[in-house]
């Protein structure tokens, strides 16, 4: 029986030569070809697929690839346009955003929509170890201040620097803040109360009569008639 040439001592000891030096071929062409890199483009360029040759891998964070404009990263308060609505720590599901707010006497300031400032934020805390990127925070805010940026290399050691926080009052200046609008509360409730006191000073009595009145005279009691039901005799003569 006829096994081949393949199958014969130097027929197979050919067919290797022939695989290695293939394989060498390939090895070398990729090593010419490696000469230059890949320029780092995004996958949304209609030029991501015509690359097909050069290294892939990046010198990070040297070189990095492009991030889609509408990714879900790292979250970012402008504190300039926040009105302190609360909406973004009311609709989170995994409550990650903490806010503390403290009402001002007057008007702080005016957003860049035009949206009139009147809370104080003593605290605005985002814990983005908690947040599942779901951008429902960014959706409901009305002024679009809460957003997403494009960082998404933001790890720590530590857990707790994963908190951010975007509060624009201290500690010390949010006790004042507080303090000076309780005062102005407190004033203004004295204030109505003197007014009160003013009108009841201004009002004169009635004049005391030294007589008594006489008593109003008793209405008289109307009886009402009885209705008592008719009862027919029987008739003799029916009988």
């Amino acid at each position: 029986m006829d096994k081949g040439a393949n199958n014969s001592y130097f027929g197979n000891l050919k067919e290797g030569v022939k695989s290695s030096l293939q394989g060498l071929k390939l090895s070398l062409q990729h090593i010419f070809e490696a000469r230059d890199s890949r320029t780092p483009i995004g996958v949304a360029d209609e030029n991501y697929f015509e690359q097909e040759t050069g290294i892939v891998t990046l010198q990070y964070p040297y070189e990095a690839i492009p991030v889609p404009d509408n990714g879900r990263y790292r979250l970012h308060n402008e504190m300039e346009d926040c009105i302190v609505c609360d909406k973004c720590a009311e609709v989170c599901p995994v409550n990650c955003i903490e806010i503390e707010a403290v009402k001002s006497t007057e008007e702080i300031r005016k957003t860049s929509d035009g949206h009139s400032v009147r809370l104080y934020a003593a605290k605005f805390d985002i814990d983005m170890a908690k947040c599942c990127f779901c951008g429902l925070c960014t959706t409901v805010c009305p002024t679009e201040c809460l957003t997403m940026t494009k960082a998404y290399d933001f790890s720590e050691f530590d857990v707790d620097n994963m908190n951010y926080h975007f509060s624009d009052l201290s500690p010390e200046q949010a006790k004042e803040k507080q303090q000076l609008y309780e005062e102005q509360q407190a004033a203004k409730i004295a204030a109505k109360l003197a007014a009160k006191a003013e009108v009841v000073q201004e009002t004169p009595p009635a004049p005391i009569s030294e007589t008594p009145a006489a008593p109003a005279p008793a209405k008289p009691v109307v009886k009402r008639p009885v209705m008592r039901p008719v009862i027919k005799k029987p008739d003799a003569s029916a009988e």
